[in-house]
């Protein structure tokens, strides 16, 4: 049995996350097991204009974490028979008339080339915009409660240019992911949500973890979520710790917990979901930035070795979830802060999380800013 820490057994960890509130977060929860056991502390408020803590275990949006559990979903139906990991994406969904290049494997690592229906950022500089996402300010505001089908985000995306030929570069888009869902719904004939129930959430007893769909709640306890936005000159700042979360649908819906992503990751790399084989295909990292198939495989620095992660950030929430190969030392994390169109906080997500894995797994600088970046 695990030894829970408190704050007092390691003020460094403590001080850390304090710092991240200082930085501008609103509320910060960390999780940390290793060789001492557990620790477990939080910083900040759980409501702006309150004082009280948040909660330790307190429920999250967890944004692209979302994008490891579809992942797994995808690489256990693999392992069941029921789909080919290089299998042309086309053959499942053929209604979507998509280039028969794209294999389930592209859409897990991102090297589809779909364009990303919440916006893509070009290498020169430029944006294009798809839906109205967090970078729209008021129009994202104004259409938080709206619901979007799975099918009309990946449409909008066919309706643009594909960033490049399948299979030939790297490129983080939220469509790959909805594409995943689509096709886990297909070929099981159930739900993405009964499926994620049926070989992940029931069998590791994840209680506190639910995938929305489009309900807007998110279950007690849980810190709030703000954003902010120009209206008529003006600054406003509003909660947005409800909100229909199909607007980025598998891209990073989800809601979850520090103890439920701990206890996932750790069964993940400690090999109780899939089988040796799978497990390192999905560790395999793609040389141009490291990600596997649904995880970024990191280095921690000198002396950190090797970190498994995914983290997210999405509307006033955000997670973060690091383990070693083994699954032996976990560090996860839910965040709240105060979001804009700008992403203003995005320097300071990656600045802490460098931080704390260098705390925690011992090593210099963590190297790739990709996968420190909120995933919008």
């Amino acid at each position: 049995m695990s030894i829970t820490l408190t704050d007092q057994d390691r003020p460094e960890l403590q001080k850390a996350i304090e710092e991240m509130v200082e930085s501008g977060f609103t509320g910060v929860t960390m999780r940390v097991h290793d060789e001492r056991g557990e620790w477990v502390g939080s910083a900040g408020v759980r409501k702006l204009g309150e004082t009280a803590k948040p909660t330790t275990n307190g429920h999250v949006r967890i944004g692209s974490n979302t994008k490891t559990f579809t992942a797994t979903v995808v690489l256990q139906l693999v392992a069941e028979g029921t789909v080919g990991l290089d299998a042309p994406v086309a053959e499942h969904l053929p209604e979507f008339g998509l280039d028969p290049k794209i294999t389930v494997r592209m859409l897990l690592q991102h090297t589809s080339g779909v364009f990303n229906f919440t916006g893509e950022y070009y290498d020169d500089g430029t944006f294009a915009p798809g839906i109205p996402a967090t970078t729209a300010g008021r129009e994202w505001v104004d259409n938080r409660f709206k619901t979007y089908r799975p099918e009309e985000l990946v449409r909008l995306a066919l309706s643009k240019p594909a960033r490049f030929e399948p299979g030939t570069d790297w490129s983080y888009s939220n469509t790959n992911y909805v594409l995943a869902r689509l096709l886990i719904e297909k070929v099981t004939g159930r739900s993405l949500a009964e499926e994620m129930q049926r070989l992940i959430l029931g069998p590791l007893g994840l209680s506190d973890t639910v995938v929305p769909d489009t309900s807007p709640e998110i279950p007690e306890p849980h810190t709030h979520a703000y954003y902010r936005y120009e209206d008529v000159g003006r600054q406003k700042t509003v909660d947005v710790t409800r909100q229909n979360p199909s607007w980025i649908s598998t891209g990073g819906d989800m809601i979850s917990t520090t103890q439920d992503l701990r206890t996932f990751i750790s069964a993940l790399m400690g090999g109780k979901l899939l089988p040796a084989q799978l497990l390192a295909e999905m560790c395999k990292p793609h040389p141009k930035v490291g990600y596997g198939l649904g995880v970024f495989v990191q280095d921690a620095g000198e002396n950190g070795g090797t970190v498994i992660t995914h983290n997210g950030g999405t509307a006033g929430h955000g997670a973060l979830m690091y383990s070693t190969p083994d699954g032996s030392k976990t560090l996860t994390a839910a965040l709240n802060y105060v979001d804009d169109a700008a992403l203003s906080l995005a320097e300071a997500f990656q600045k802490a999380t460098q931080r704390l894995v260098k705390e925690v797994f011992g090593g210099g600088q963590a190297e790739s800013a990709d996968a420190a970046k909120p995933a919008q």
